[in-house]
């Protein structure tokens, strides 16, 4: 049997690309309705982007798990913490970086808290370290419990977590006030590290929302193990299309099975949600299952066109680039951005008759991009499209040279 299926790999680096796209816009002002993510409670086409990646992650893991085991404690440990915490620290570099920052037409350093407003400072957590949390307990219980053990093991973290936003929550738990987990940022982060993007100190990368994004890569590892135990990759034929249709037949129990699966936890998810909303921004159990599912059915589908139908063209080999480096591009997508706005394209002047300034990238949208007709969302989409496609030809290039830059 052929143990790779280039199918997870477009999956993983359709799911780069997206996450570049919804965040990237050339102005956080006009974006297209599905390009935003729910303002509270609901799910958008956006809001699928995250938990996909982690399913990834997991799926991923599925293909890495048995060297792990046949290593031994000592290399397990080893490589998860290595990787743990190389994800982790590189997240955190980007929160920081670049490090300084102008202050009128001087640079000054950006302390780990702001000695001018003490409730500011370098924010801890994120999407990377997400990242690095979720793979590094999800690969514990992987290793110590099995896949079975795994399994229940995460869904009983995700009926945990629900009855404790039940019990440490006030008023509506499942509210931005009253959701318990920011009284755990709170005192474990301290709110100059908390993320404030909402109007308070509330952080959507939060320790609390972590445990049922936890449960996300269990679930896409324990797909990505099922795919390997029970998909049959077709074999290259020659002759009738009957003996072709025949072959592939091995496939198709496997890509059932998924699709049932993925019906399953999607209908699961919408009815847990009617009493325990889908929420991305506190991570609800009901939002975990939900996206499962939809991360099911769609990889599911990929197999189906990829592996069986042999649907390879110009769209999966535009994916795939992504997928070879997945981490590397996300990550210098956040951090080209930031060191952008050290140089300082002069951009006419204020009120005040004061110059103002813009970066290299703000200059491309403020130029190229803002000008186009129609509405203004127009122009930021088309921003974030070319964002796309210019890390994409870094990624090809690196590609090319055979260059795959590890976690």
């Amino acid at each position: 049997m052929n143990k790779r299926f280039y199918s997870l790999d477009v999956f993983r680096g359709a799911t780069v690309a997206l996450m570049i796209l919804v965040n990237n816009p050339g102005s956080w002002t006009y974006i297209y309705g599905p390009l935003k993510h729910a303002p509270w409670h609901g799910a958008t086409p956006t809001d699928l982007v995250f938990p996909f990646f982690l399913f990834a992650v997991g799926n991923a893991l599925a293909f890495v798990m048995p060297k792990l085991e046949a290593g031994g404690n000592k290399v397990f440990w080893q490589k998860i913490l290595k990787r743990t915490l190389l994800i982790f620290l590189i997240g955190l570099f980007l929160n920081w970086s670049p490090f300084v920052k102008w202050s009128g037409d001087i640079l000054v350093f950006k302390y780990w808290v702001d000695p001018e407003n003490p409730e500011n400072g370098i924010r801890i957590l994120g999407v990377l370290q997400r990242i690095a949390l979720c793979y590094f307990v999800a690969s514990i219980l992987i290793y110590y419990f099995k896949p079975r053990g795994a399994f229940f093991t995460g869904l009983l973290l995700l009926l945990v977590y629900w009855l404790m936003c039940i019990a440490f929550g006030s008023g509506d738990p499942f509210s931005l006030i009253n959701w318990f987990g920011t009284t755990i940022d709170r005192a474990i982060l301290g709110v100059p590290h908390m993320y404030k993007g909402e109007g308070i100190p509330f952080d959507p990368e939060g320790l609390a929302s972590t445990i049922p994004a936890i449960v996300q890569v269990i679930f896409g590892y324990l797909v990505g193990d099922y795919i390997l135990k029970k998909g049959t990759e077709p074999p290259v034929l020659q002759g009738a299309n009957q003996a072709a249709r025949d072959a592939s037949f091995g496939m198709y129990p496997m890509i059932a099975g998924l699709f049932v699966a993925g019906v399953a936890f999607t209908v699961t998810g919408m009815g847990w949600g009617l009493v325990f909303p889908i929420n991305k921004k506190i991570w609800t159990s009901s939002y975990t299952v939900y996206t499962t599912g939809l991360a099911i059915i769609t990889l599911a589908t990929m197999i189906y066109y990829i592996e069986i139908k042999k649907r390879k063209g110009w769209l999966t080999r535009f994916f795939d680039v992504f997928g070879k480096n997945a981490l590397f591009v996300f990550a210098l997508s956040g951090l080209l951005p930031r060191l952008s706005v050290l140089v300082r394209i002069p951009n006419g002047v204020n009120a005040q008759g004061e110059p103002k300034y813009t970066s290299a990238f703000g200059w491309f949208y403020e130029n190229i991009c803002k000008p186009i007709p129609g509405p203004a969302e127009n122009g930021s989409l088309f921003y974030a499209i070319c964002m796309i496609l210019f890390y994409w030809a870094i990624c090809y290039v690196l590609d090319k040279k055979k260059i795959y830059i590890k976690v």
